[in-house]
C-alpha cells in the first residue's frame, strides 16, 4: 500500500467527534489571543468599519480607505524550518480541521460553514520540503487565502497536526537512512500519550513509504500497537516482555518454549537475553532447549510443528548504567555499557559456533543430519538491538560494520529539540492580503510570499 498516489486520507481516519467538531468551531482549542481576533473582527464586520486613510503599510501602492477590516481577505502560508529538510505529515489532518470549523455561528446561534470559500493549496503527506537556513527561503506546506476570521481560530489546531507528525516522519527517516536499509522496529508508544498512538503510527508509515520511494528498498512496516497502524491498516507485532520471564520465575528458556508452544509460528521468536544481564549465557540456554525440541519434531517427520521452535532472533537491551557480564571490561563506559558492538559481535560469534555443541552427543547417524541443521539453527538467528538508539547511535553502529539485523527505536523518535535538530515547529503567517481583487504583500519583517513547487490546488467543494 503506498500514500503517494494523490489520495487524501478520509476526514473519518481522524474520528473528529460531533463535540470535537463543535470545540473547533468555538475556538476551544485556539489561542486565546485568535479568539479575540476573530471577536474583534466579527464586530467590525457588523458595524461595517472601513480602515479609512490611517497609515498602513501600503501607503504609496493601493488605496485602503475602503477596505472593511472585519471581513479582510488574507493569504496565509504554513512552512517549518528543519534543517536540511523534513519529511511533511499532518496535511490530511489540517485540511480536515479547516473543512469542518471554516466558518461562523449566525445570530441564531447556528454554525455556517463557509470552507467552500476558501482557495487552499498543500503539498501531499509525504513530500519533502528543504530549509537552508535563511528565514525568507522556506518553502510552505500549505497555503489559505480566504476571510481571515471564518478559519483564524484554527491556527493553533492546524499548527500542532502538522509540527507533531512532521517531526515523527522526519526522525523515522533519518533513523531510516542510518541503518543502511535494515528493519526499523516503533517502540515509541510507551513515551506519548496513548491518544497519540495512531498520529505517531502514521508518522511512522509515512516516512516508510518515502524511503521505499527515494531508495527503492522495501521495509515491513514493524509496530507495536494495534493503534498505531489504525489511520493506514497496520497490525501490531510483537514477543516477549521482561515481564514475561519474570512471569516464569526468571527462567527465560522455559519462557521462550512456552511462548512458541502457544503462540502462531507467523509471530517471530524473539527472545529478550538481559534479563540476567547475561546476554551470552541467556541466549545459549535458550538456544538450547528450543534446538532440542526442534530436533526431536524434525526427527518425527513433524516439520510445521517444529517450525514453531525456531529460534528467529536475540534481542539485547541493556540498560546504559551497566556491562553485560560476557563483556571483558576495558574501563571505558561507552564501550563497556549498555548495548554496544562490542556486545553484538560477542553474540553474533558465539551463537554461530555454538551449534558444534548441539550436536556434541548426538551419534553418528543423527549426527550426520543433525550437523547442517544446526548450523542453519544458529546461523539464521537475528540480533536485534534496543536500548537508548536514535540515529547518531545507529550511525556509529553500521559504521563500524557492527552485525545488527534489526534495530528497536523508541523515545528518539518523538524528540523536539533545537539542540539536536529534530525540532519541526510549524508556523502561519499572513504574508498577503486583498485590496480591490489584488493580493498585496504584507507581513511581519523577516517574513514574506515564499513559494513551493509541490503545492497543489486543493477542491474545497468537495
Amino acid at each position: 500500500m503506498s500514500k503517494f498516489n494523490g489520495t487524501r486520507l478520509p476526514i473519518e481516519t481522524f474520528k473528529m467527534t460531533d463535540e470535537i467538531v463543535d470545540k473547533m468551531r468555538r475556538g476551544w482549542y485556539a489561542d486565546e489571543y485568535f479568539n479575540n481576533t476573530i471577536r474583534v473582527l466579527t464586530e467590525l464586520s457588523k458595524t461595517g468599519y472601513k480602515f479609512g486613510d490611517k497609515p498602513n503599510d501600503l501607503n504609496g501602492v493601493v488605496s485602503v480607505v475602503d477596505v472593511q477590516n472585519g471581513d479582510i481577505v488574507v493569504e496565509m502560508q504554513f512552512f517549518t524550518r528543519r534543517k536540511p529538510f523534513s519529511v511533511v505529515a499532518g496535511i490530511d489532518e489540517a485540511l480536515a480541521i479547516l473543512k469542518v470549523g471554516t466558518g461562523y455561528f449566525d445570530e441564531n446561534g447556528a454554525f455556517v460553514n463557509t470552507f467552500d470559500q476558501l482557495e487552499i493549496e498543500a503539498v501531499e503527506d509525504g513530500d519533502i520540503v528543504t530549509f537552508d537556513g535563511d528565514p525568507l527561503n522556506v518553502k510552505p506546506v500549505m497555503k489559505v487565502r480566504g476571510i481571515y476570521r471564518y478559519f483564524g481560530h484554527l491556527e493553533t489546531s492546524m499548527l500542532g497536526v502538522l509540527t507533531v507528525p512532521t517531526r515523527i516522519a522526519t526522525n523515522v527517516y533519518n533513523v531510516l537512512k542510518a541503518t543502511k536499509g535494515k528493519q526499523v522496529l516503533f517502540f515509541p508508544a510507551r513515551f506519548d500519550h496513548y491518544k497519540m498512538q495512531g498520529l505517531d503510527g502514521y508518522a511512522y508509515w509515512i516516512a516508510l513509504q518515502r524511503y521505499e520511494m527515494d531508495y527503492g528498498e522495501t521495509h515491513d512496516a514493524s509496530i507495536s500497537t494495534n493503534e498505531q497502524g489504525d489511520w493506514w491498516g497496520g497490525k501490531a507485532g510483537g514477543t516477549i516482555s521482561h515481564a514475561t520471564i519474570a512471569s516464569f520465575l526468571g527462567n527465560t528458556a522455559e519462557t521462550m518454549m512456552q511462548f512458541s508452544k502457544y503462540m502462531p509460528v507467523e509471530t517471530p521468536r524473539i527472545v529478550l537475553v538481559d534479563f540476567h544481564n547475561d546476554c551470552v549465557a541467556d541466549s545459549f540456554a535458550v538456544i538450547r532447549q528450543m534446538w532440542n525440541h526442534y530436533w526431536e519434531l524434525t526427527k518425527a517427520g513433524e516439520y510445521q510443528e517444529a517450525k514453531k521452535y525456531k529460534l528467529f532472533g536475540v534481542r539485547p537491551d541493556t540498560g546504559g548504567n551497566m556491562r553485560d557480564k560476557s563483556i571483558e571490561p576495558i574501563f571505558n563506559k561507552e564501550l563497556d555499557n549498555g548495548v554496544n558492538p562490542r556486545l553484538v559481535h560477542l553474540l553474533r560469534t558465539k551463537i554461530d559456533g555454538f551449534w558444534t555443541e548441539l550436536v556434541a552427543d548426538m551419534n553418528y547417524t543423527d549426527l550426520e543430519t543433525a550437523r547442517p541443521l544446526a548450523k542453519a539453527f544458529c546461523e539464521d538467528i537475528k540480533i536485534v538491538v534496543t536500548g537508548g538508539f536514535n540515529a547518531e547511535k545507529i550511525k556509529r553502529f553500521e559504521e563500524v560494520h557492527a552485525e545488527v539485523d534489526i534495530y528497536g527505536v523508541g523515545s528518539s523518535l518523538l524528540e523536539n529539540s533545537s539542540a539536536n535538530g529534530t525540532n519541526n515547529d510549524y508556523t502561519a503567517d499572513i504574508v498577503q492580503v486583498k485590496i480591490q481583487d489584488t493580493f498585496y504583500p504584507l507581513a511581519k519583517v523577516g517574513r514574506g510570499v515564499a513559494t513551493n513547487p509541490d503545492l497543489k490546488p486543493y477542491d474545497t467543494t468537495k
